[in-house]
């Protein structure tokens, strides 16, 4: 065990954990983000994104020791109240199925706007292609992140 100094959603933190512990659980389990969810564990299928300073990663592959002194940011921390553009386009177009992977998409679609404000049908799909959605909701992602980048100019 080890404690690391991190900071997630704009106030610091400071964690007792191994130093490979996966930045996921340590979202999860110490510090109570339950927002970012657990799909596969390697890193694949998205439903665990969060953003590294500004950068969408995986939080299931990434071990807390490589995290210190970088700015963590999880899907409770995108907006105060749910009122991020992006998140209001998935409400507005109504994307989600189950649920289960948005949270992973809404951070990566809110990276990419945030890089690219007018992104081309392509952009989109390439940013969006690490994201697996069990329930293929993919056209109405799409159709978000479209209006999002609407809401967003």
């Amino acid at each position: 065990m080890a404690t690391y100094s991190i900071q997630v959603n704009g106030k610091k933190h400071q964690v007792d954990v191994s130093p490979d512990t996966p930045l996921l659980w340590v979202l999860r389990d110490t510090l109570g983000f339950v927002g970012t969810k657990y799909g596969c564990g390697i890193g694949q299928c998205g439903a665990c994104t969060v953003h590294i300073n500004g950068t969408p990663a995986r939080a299931c592959s990434l071990p807390i020791e490589s995290l210190e002194g970088k700015k963590i940011t999880t899907i409770e921390g995108l907006s105060k109240n749910g009122d991020h553009p992006v998140q209001l386009a998935w409400a507005e177009i109504d994307v989600p199925q189950c649920g289960y992977c948005q949270a992973g998409q809404i951070m990566t679609a809110a990276a990419l706007l945030e890089k690219n404000s007018n992104p081309t049908d392509q952009e989109i799909k390439a940013a969006m292609t690490g994201n697996i959605c069990r329930c293929g909701t993919y056209l109405r992602i799409d159709k978000a992140v479209k209006l999002a980048a609407e809401k967003m100019s």
